[in-house]
């Protein structure tokens, strides 16, 4: 079994993890991720009275672990982006998986289930927004899987290049890469009431997503030819930015992940939706009930 140094596990003074200030008997099997540290409490509005067991925030991570009719669950919010998804992965993979007394990996390992809640862009204009719509596979620009060992194991890499070579893709950026979500919890999640694609992740809201403002984008008619992008069947359906790494580090480690989000912005027609809340607090209702 590895043990780990204190420069690669950083464990604070309390015993919690170093990011999350989360200590390991607080973390659950079943962990559902958002955005934005105020929806933590939204999450958390639904589990049962008095069920509550923490409720610990650092920066932008907050942690509500409690139950929702009787199951285990805890919420926790990542900040913007796939870099700080990089950070609650692997936080969270070691308050499950590393004894944080003797620093040793365990030998039994907990498989958790992650499902992250976000909201999203639609890049179909038959996508309607307000549409709950599944990652079945996620496209990471943000380069983050690069970073580790046997990246291409887990990837799509037929899926790669065809998006590579059609799209124009800028050959000074991050080549992107293509994940799986898992499979079986896709099925849990959707049932036969939610849409299904595949999801770009951008490791920014504004050029990397084809927002031309100031500064002009390397690939003006990136979103054109992204909506237009075809491979064995399947479409890129909707932008969002923290799915790629969740859905590629859970493969790694051996959990089961997803991304589910609400369109609230419709790029195609040009549309958005700033009035998401109560969508979105459906959405949540239904991925407790499934999760």
């Amino acid at each position: 079994m590895k043990t780990f140094p204190a420069s690669q596990l950083i464990i604070n003074a309390d015993g919690s993890a170093f990011h999350l200030h989360l200590k390991p008997e607080f973390l659950a099997d079943k962990i559902i991720l958002v955005g934005d540290q105020d929806r933590v409490n939204i999450v958390a509005s639904f589990f049962d009275e008095g069920s509550i067991e923490c409720d610990v925030q650092s920066r932008e991570f907050h942690t509500i672990t409690g139950k929702f009719q009787g199951k285990r669950i805890s919420c926790i919010s990542t900040g913007i982006g796939t870099d700080n998804c990089d950070i609650v992965m692997n936080e969270i993979d070691s308050l499950a998986n590393i004894d944080y007394n003797t620093r040793q990996e365990k030998a039994e390992k907990r498989q958790l289930e992650i499902v992250r809640i976000g909201t999203c862009g639609g890049m179909q204009e038959d996508i309607p927004l307000g549409t709950f719509l599944v990652s079945q596979k996620s496209i990471g620009f943000d380069g983050v899987l690069a970073f580790y060992h046997d990246r291409d194991k887990i990837a799509d890499l037929g899926f790669e290049k065809a998006f590579v070579d059609f799209v124009g893709y800028p050959k000074k950026a991050a080549v992107p890469y293509v994940v799986a979500a898992n499979p079986e919890l896709v099925d849990r999640i959707a049932k036969d009431d939610m849409m299904r694609g595949c999801t770009i992740a951008a490791n920014g809201f504004y050029g990397p997503q084809g927002r031309n403002l100031r500064v002009d984008i390397a690939v003006p008619d990136i979103n054109e030819k992204i909506s237009a992008f075809r491979y064995e069947g399947q479409r890129i359906t909707n932008y969002e930015m923290e799915g790629s790494c969740i859905a590629g580090l859970a493969l790694h480690m051996g959990h089961k992940a997803m991304t589910v989000c609400c369109v609230i912005a419709q790029r195609k027609v040009e549309a958005a939706n700033t009035d998401y809340k109560p969508r979105v607090k459906e959405l949540i209702k239904t991925v407790l009930e499934r999760i």
